[in-house]
């Protein structure tokens, strides 16, 4: 009889683990549609189980609750190991804010839950730093790339999944929503502005204004007389009337 006890334990201890994976599938499902209002009675019959096995695992709501959010945040900390080490850094980081952001909005009433209750328990606080640090170990390799901004830190990303949760929530489609995704890029990091002029060109110095010199003649060019400025108008080009008519006809004067 004691080998008979011995052989059902193990079968006893798979059927257990199989029951709980089937309540805790069915309360992600359940919390979605309804919310916190879900019995365990609805619980149970989704899993397709018995009243009595629900509390079993979970005595109270409030510890199914809580399971189902672990659950929810080790499986997204499971998604960041996995992208840890993709080569493209900077596309894995943004990968890991999608998948985040796009399933979180489907579980708000368990975060709702949690959050109001401050994060009581060791299990949901201890699910919450694991996944703390896979979103650091992210985002330290995209700075690391160059893909992410240098300036940001876990916080400030943590802050803005806050926001993109609520934009997200607006959108019918399972997929990023085009504003939560703006609101992402704004972590990208920017490439230097292009300056006007091409790099390597060489602004040659030059002074267009032409040299010239205003000041008279000093002789009168017909008769050589020095000419006396007057101070007031154009300057003279000869020294008398009788000068500048004489220039006048040679001028204009007809061959022979």
């Amino acid at each position: 009889m004691p080998a008979l006890t011995s052989s059902l334990a193990p079968k006893a201890r798979a059927d257990a683990r199989r029951n709980r994976a089937l309540v805790l599938a069915a309360a992600q499902r359940a919390l979605a549609e309804g919310g916190l209002a879900v019995s365990l009675a609805e619980v149970a019959r989704r899993a397709g189980v018995g009243a009595g096995t629900v509390y079993r695992h979970f005595p109270t709501k409030t510890e199914l609750l809580e399971a189902v959010m672990q659950q929810r945040i080790d499986r997204l900390t499971g998604v960041g190991h996995r992208l840890r080490d993709a080569p493209d850094a900077g596309a894995a980081f943004f990968a890991f804010c999608a998948e985040v952001i796009t399933s979180s909005h489907r579980n708000q009433a368990v975060c709702d839950m949690v959050n109001n209750d401050g994060w009581p328990r060791e299990l949901v606080r201890d699910a919450g730093a694991r996944f703390h640090a896979a979103l650091g170990d992210l985002l330290a390799a995209a700075q690391r790339q160059g893909s992410v901004r240098a300036d940001l830190t876990v916080p400030d990303v943590l802050a803005l999944f806050t926001g993109c949760v609520a934009i997200q929530r607006l959108s019918p489609e399972r997929e990023l929503s085009r504003p939560a995704a703006l609101v992402l890029d704004a972590m990208r990091t920017r490439p230097p502005a292009r300056p006007v002029t091409k790099r390597g060109n060489v602004i040659a110095a030059r002074d267009e204004t032409a040299i010239r010199d205003e000041t008279s003649a000093p002789h009168c060019p017909i008769c050589a007389t020095p000419i006396h400025p007057t101070g007031t108008g154009r300057p003279a080009r000869y020294c008398s009337a009788a000068c500048r008519q004489k220039a006048h006809r040679r001028r204009h004067a007809i061959p022979a």
